[in-house]
């Protein structure tokens, strides 16, 4: 199960309640949508954007009383089968290789960067995800790369040690 957002507080005397989702597939709170929860299973019974949010509804929740019992409560679901989609849990721990069949490292995490996530190498290199050319999930990843990226982390790897 994958970490999709979080429930913050209840919104109104209906039950409604705020989420803030953390995943950017905005499906996951369709109606009719299942999300696994410490407490049992949520099933969204309706949802709406609020202020950088989500007002979500859940089935069975029509009080406050019963949407403040779901405050801070993690929302989790399955992943996405997704070809064509980049997801981290299926990057980490992947063998990066660069165009020319040398091996750079170890995925150990994904960064959040504007411009594009960087993958987070155990060599302590850091390569922009836009550059991965093709991937076995959770074993491999094939990137080109600008010449000279990894000799840029090398050099900074060296000026640390001094």
């Amino acid at each position: 199960m994958l970490e999709i957002g979080r429930v913050t507080r209840p919104h109104g005397l209906r039950g409604e309640v705020n989420v803030l989702l953390t995943s950017n597939r905005t499906e996951r709170l369709a109606p009719g949508s299942v999300l696994s929860a410490a407490n049992g299973p949520l099933e969204v019974r309706s949802s709406r954007p609020h202020k950088g949010g989500w007002l979500v509804q859940f089935i069975g929740v029509n009080h406050r009383d019963q949407a403040e019992a779901l405050r801070n409560v993690v929302l989790s679901a399955e992943p996405i089968d997704d070809p064509d989609e980049l997801w981290v849990h299926e990057l980490i721990g992947s063998t990066v290789i660069d165009q020319d069949g040398v091996v750079q490292g170890t995925v150990v995490q994904v960064l959040d960067n504007p411009a594009s996530d960087l993958l987070e190498l155990d060599s302590g290199s850091l390569v922009p995800a836009r550059f991965i050319v093709s991937r076995i999930a959770g074993a491999e990843i094939r990137v080109d790369v600008p010449a000279g990226l990894f000799d840029l982390n090398a050099a900074a790897s060296d000026h640390d040690v001094e």
